[in-house]
């Protein structure tokens, strides 16, 4: 078994490579069952959430694929120590014996899948002239995002906005650094309606995007509130667009934005139009209208990290 590093993750991947390394995934399909979600009372502060993520693919004439699990802890409070908030390992093993091959950064790779996978959604669902990318959260996702979403629009100006505005210069400075016109966001509410895709990554309760101020056209990326009880947009915004999700399963249990709206009347489980699995086979179409406001929200799926995972363990070897 070899262990791979975030260095080593970032060394293996691309932005367009992932994308498109998810999108063949989705279409093929795997076995991922609805992750198991615990929740870790505290004492002491904010309690803490243990996710388990299995996903394994099926055998062929080539290969027996490949067997996966994340293992990964979210505690809000390691921001006040200077931690990392998401933590975790990715296991990959062999499909065929079980054996152990790699133990992969587990928060490297959930942040460059869960960015390719906004970026996968917004191949469907941003127009094709989306220039202005605002992201909301400067945590680690920040940039990845930023970068995802620029390999499939031409994004021709970044704006980060977050409640600490030295925590969203940060990512503006290793942006610029790349060569994207980047900016620090004063005013949420202005940036709302200036952006042609907005990119929602906090571990909000309260929602951010307010579908009032959204322009016709806009697509809303969201994707932090993963569980029913954190929530990113409001009533508004969800009724407004046209809705999608990763996941049918996981969305309609897990994610606060779409379980939210549902119970109050915003949604309907019929009114999600697709999942990543309907948009990538084209069972389902994505953004009809230039004017059509759009949607998507993810909370994650374990065949995302299984795919990225047996990138990261392909690439690795040479």
């Amino acid at each position: 078994m070899i262990t791979i590093s975030p260095d080593d993750v970032d060394g293996c991947l691309t932005y367009p490579g992932l994308v498109e390394t998810l999108r063949s995934a989705f279409k093929n399909g795997a076995v991922q069952p609805v992750r198991h979600h615990h929740t870790i009372a505290r004492q002491r502060g904010s309690d803490a959430t243990l996710l388990l993520m299995p996903a394994w693919t099926g055998s062929s004439a080539e290969s027996d694929g490949h067997i996966g699990v994340k293992i990964v802890t979210v505690s809000p409070d390691n921001n006040g120590i200077g931690k990392p908030a998401v933590m975790g390992v990715y296991l990959l093993m062999d499909g065929r014996t079980g054996e152990p091959q790699a133990l992969i950064d587990g928060p490297r790779l959930t942040v460059w899948r869960t960015a390719c996978a906004s970026a996968l959604a917004a191949s469907y669902l941003a127009r094709q002239d989306a220039s202005r990318l605002l992201v909301v959260g400067a945590g680690a996702l920040a940039p990845h995002l930023a970068r995802a979403h620029a390999s499939q629009r031409t994004i021709e100006e970044v704006r980060i906005w977050n409640r600490t505005p030295a925590n969203a210069e940060k990512v503006v400075r290793s942006l610029r650094e790349e060569g994207l016109d980047a900016s620090v966001a004063g005013d949420l509410d202005e940036a709302l309606g200036w952006a042609d895709i907005i990119s929602c990554a906090t571990l909000s309760e309260t929602p951010l995007v307010r579908g009032a101020l959204l322009r016709p056209g806009t697509h809303v990326d969201l994707v932090g509130a993963f569980s029913p009880t954190m929530r990113e947009s409001d009533d508004e915004a969800v009724s407004r667009a046209s809705v999608f999700v990763d996941t049918h399963a996981g969305a309609t249990k897990e994610a606060g934005d779409i379980v939210q709206a549902i119970l109050s009347g915003a949604l309907t489980p019929e009114g999600i139009k697709a999942d990543l699995f309907e948009l990538t086979r084209e069972e389902k179409p994505g953004r009809q209208t230039g004017g059509e406001i759009t949607l998507f929200k993810s909370v994650g799926a374990a065949i995302e990290d299984l795919a990225a995972g047996i990138a990261i363990y392909r690439a690795s070897r040479g």
